[in-house]
C-alpha cells in the first residue's frame, strides 16, 4: 500500500508504483539504476516527493508520497537490537532539484538510525545529484553525519556505500555501548481538521522547534468537539497510534481550551503530552529571542496563553521537565496562582511600555534628522533577511526556517538619486498568528506601523503565494498599517518561469541572485521622494494655523523668528505641503532637497 498524499493522483499511476513492491532488486546495489529512474519519473510527472524504504536484502518496504517540500516517514524497523541500525535505508527524491540533505532529513536519520539517508535531486525530469548519508560518532553532543555526494547518475559507488551501512552499524554500537548516545529529537504526531495544507506548515513549524514528525492526522469536522476538538472515538484510535509509534508529543493545528487539552491527554495515557499551534509558536520564540526586549515579550506572551489553562492543570505544570511547549523565559512562572502571573503580566506590560517610550524618542530623533524608514513585512521564510543583506550588504542571520528573525533589525541602504534610508526586517506573519503573540509583540511590530513606507516581500516559490498574501494584508489590517504606502515585491522569481501574483506594480525579484534589486530600489526611491519634501515655510504671524498644522503632521528641523513672522525648515509629505501652500494662497513655501 502507497501511504501519504495520494489525492488527486491517477489509480493507473499508483499501481504502477505499487510494482516497485514485487520487483527483485540487486543486494548489491546501494541505489539501482532502475529503481533511480522509476523515482524520477513519478517525481517529475506528480511534482511531489517520493520515498522509499529499502531494506538490506534489496526489497522496498514502504512507498509514500509527500508535498514538493516534505514527505511523511511511516516508522518501521528491522534492527537485530535496540543497539544497531534499524535496517533500512530511506531513499527519497526532491522536486526542487537540491541534491542535499535538509535539516529534516538529518533528523530523521539519528532519530530513526536509518542505515542510510539518500537524497536524489529532481529538476525537468532528470536527477541533478545524488547524495548519502550515514551515522558517525558523538559530536558536539549528538551523532555525527558522514556525507558522500552529491555524485551524478550513473557514478554512484554502490558496493562502497553498501559498506558505509557496515561502518556505520559499528560506529552506533560502540557509541551507544559507551552509553554516549540519548534520544534528542521529540517524536511527534500533528494533527488537523483543516487541511494538508495547513498540516504541511505545522510540520514545518515542527522542524523548527526541532522535533521530527511521524505521523500526520487530519479528522475533518463541520465544528470542534466541544471535549476533545476531533471527538473521543477517533482520539482513542490516535493513542494506539501513539503507542505503536512511540510518539511523546501530539501537536493540534488549532488553538486547544484547557478542558480539550486535558480530556485528550487522559485519552492518549501516560507520556504522550499534548500541546497547540500556539504552544509550538510560542516554544520557537523562545528559542530564537536573543534581546532583553525579546525574551520580555516572549515571556508576556506565554503568561497570557497560560493564565486561562491554570484551572484543573496544577499537576501538568508542576512537571517542568523541558520540551516542546515548556522552554522559555516564562516557564518557572507555570506553576504558581493567577494572582501571581497577573502581577507579572502587569510588570512585563510596564518594562515592555519603557522600551516603547525609549523606541519612540530614537524615533523622533530620527525624524528629526528626516531619515525615512522602510519596513519590510511578509509572510515566515518569505526572504526578507536574504533581501535586508542583499540591499544592505549586512550580514544578518539567514535561515531555511520559520522564524529565523524575531527581534527587529535596522540597516541603512543608498537609494538612487542621492537618497538614502533605513530599512528594518520585522517578525514573519503567519496563519493562526496567536492573539497573544500579536498583543506582546506590539511594541516590535510597531516599527512597521512607524515605518513611511513598507515592502510586503512575498515568496514565489511557495505553493500557497497567494494566501500568504492575503495573511500578510489580513495582519497589517489587523495592526491598524492597511493605510500605509506600500510597495510589493515578489521574492525568489528566478524559481518559476510564471509569476504566481499579478497584482499592479509588482516588483519580481531574487534576493540570493540579486534580480530585480535595482528596480526595487528606484521604486522606493520615487516612494519616499513623493512622500516627503524638505521646505522652508515662512509663516506669517497671523496665520497660527499653518504653523500648527505643521508642527501637528509635519517634523520640524529648525525654526526662526522674524520681523514677517516665522521661518520653519521642515519636511512635510506631498498632501500636507500641498495644504500649506493652498492656505499660503501659493506663496511662503520653498524647497530646500530632497528628504534624504
Amino acid at each position: 500500500m502507497i501511504r501519504g498524499n495520494i489525492e488527486g493522483i491517477r489509480q493507473s499511476a499508483l499501481d504502477e508504483m505499487e510494482k516497485l513492491f514485487d520487483t527483485d532488486w540487486a543486494r548489491d546495489q546501494f541505489l539501482p539504476d532502475r529503481l533511480l529512474s522509476m523515482l524520477v519519473r513519478y517525481t517529475d510527472q506528480l511534482n511531489r516527493e517520493i520515498m522509499v524504504y529499502m531494506s538490506r536484502d534489496g526489497n522496498v518496504l514502504e512507498i509514500s508520497v509527500g508535498s514538493n517540500s516534505s514527505v511523511s516517514l511511516p516508522e518501521r524497523t528491522l534492527r537485530r537490537s535496540l543497539e544497531r541500525l534499524c535496517g533500512i535505508r530511506c531513499i527519497h527524491t526532491h522536486p526542487g532539484g537540491s541534491a542535499r540533505l535538509s535539516d529534516v532529513d538529518e533528523q530523521a536519520l539519528r532519530l530513526m538510525r536509518f542505515d542510510a539517508m539518500c537524497v536524489i535531486g529532481v529538476k525537468d525530469g532528470i536527477a541533478t545529484g545524488i547524495t548519502a548519508a550515514f551515522l558517525g560518532e558523538i559530536e558536539y553532543g549528538q551523532l555525527a553525519i558522514h556525507t558522500h555526494g552529491p555524485v551524478k547518475p550513473g557514478r554512484v559507488p554502490q558496493e562502497r556505500w553498501l559498506a558505509e551501512i557496515d561502518a556505520a552499524d559499528e560506529r552506533v554500537l560502540k557509541t551507544i555501548r559507551e552509553g554516549h548516545w540519548e534520544k534528542t529529537q521529540e517524536r511527534v504526531m500533528l494533527v488537523g481538521a483543516e487541511s494538508e495544507e495547513s498540516l504541511d506548515e505545522l510540520e514545518s513549524l515542527a522542524n523548527t522547534a526541532g522535533a521530527i514528525v511521524i505521523q500526520r492526522a487530519l479528522q475533518k469536522r463541520q465544528k470542534p468537539d466541544p471535549a476533545t476538538f476531533i471527538g473521543s472515538g477517533k482520539v482513542s484510535e490516535l493513542s494506539l497510534i501513539c503507542q505503536a509509534a512511540d510518539i511523546d508529543l501530539v501537536i493540534f493545528d488549532d488553538e486547544l481550551t484547557a478542558a480539550q487539552a486535558r480530556n485528550i491527554g487522559e485519552i492518549l495515557g501516560e507520556g504522550v503530552r499534548v500541546i497547540d499551534r500556539t504552544a509550538l509558536i510560542l516554544d520557537i520564540f523562545a528559542q530564537r529571542a536573543q534581546s532583553y526586549e525579546g525574551k520580555l515579550q516572549v515571556e508576556l506572551a506565554q503568561m497570557k496563553y497560560n493564565l486561562p489553562r491554570l484551572t484543573g492543570m496544577g499537576s501538568v505544570l508542576s512537571r517542568l521537565g523541558g520540551g516542546i511547549g515548556t522552554r522559555g523565559p516564562g516557564e518557572t512562572q507555570l506553576e504558581v496562582d493567577r494572582r501571581r502571573i497577573r502581577r507579572r503580566i502587569t510588570e512585563l506590560e510596564r518594562s515592555l511600555s519603557e522600551l516603547s517610550s525609549r523606541r519612540a524618542l530614537r524615533r523622533d530623533r530620527r525624524e528629526k534628522t528626516g531619515e525615512s524608514v522602510v519596513a519590510l513585512v511578509g509572510y515566515t521564510n518569505a526572504g526578507k533577511s536574504t533581501l535586508l543583506n542583499a540591499l544592505s550588504g549586512s550580514d544578518v542571520l539567514v535561515e531555511d526556517k520559520l522564524f529565523a528573525t524575531l527581534d527587529p533589525v535596522m540597516r541603512k541602504i543608498e537609494l538612487p538619486e542621492n537618497r538614502s534610508c533605513l530599512l528594518v526586517d520585522t517578525v514573519g506573519f503567519i496563519r493562526k498568528l496567536p492573539h497573544q503573540l500579536v498583543e506582546a509583540f506590539k511594541s516590535t511590530l510597531e516599527e512597521a506601523l512607524c515605518a513611511d513606507l513598507i515592502v510586503i516581500v512575498s515568496d514565489a516559490s511557495s505553493e500557497h503565494c497567494a494566501e500568504q498574501r492575503g495573511v500578510v494584508l489580513d495582519v497589517l489590517s489587523q495592526l491598524g498599517a492597511a493605510g500605509k504606502p506600500m510597495i510589493e515585491a515578489l521574492n525568489k522569481c528566478d524559481r518559476l518561469d510564471e509569476t504566481p501574483l499579478h497584482t499592479p506594480d509588482l516588483i519580481p525579484i531574487s534576493a540570493s541572485s540579486g534580480a530585480g534589486l535595482d528596480e526595487l530600489r528606484a521604486a522606493i526611491a520615487r516612494r519616499i521622494g513623493a512622500l516627503r519634501q524638505h521646505v522652508k515655510v515662512n509663516v506669517p504671524y497671523a496665520e497660527g494655523a499653518v504653523l500648527s498644522l505643521i508642527h501637528d503632521g509635519g517634523q520640524v528641523v529648525h525654526e526662526e523668528y522674524t520681523a514677517d513672522g516665522t521661518v520653519v525648515e521642515c519636511y512635510l509629505d506631498a498632501a500636507l505641503c500641498q495644504r500649506v501652500e493652498k492656505m499660503l494662497k501659493g506663496g511662503g513655501v520653498e524647497a530646500v532637497g530632497s528628504a534624504n
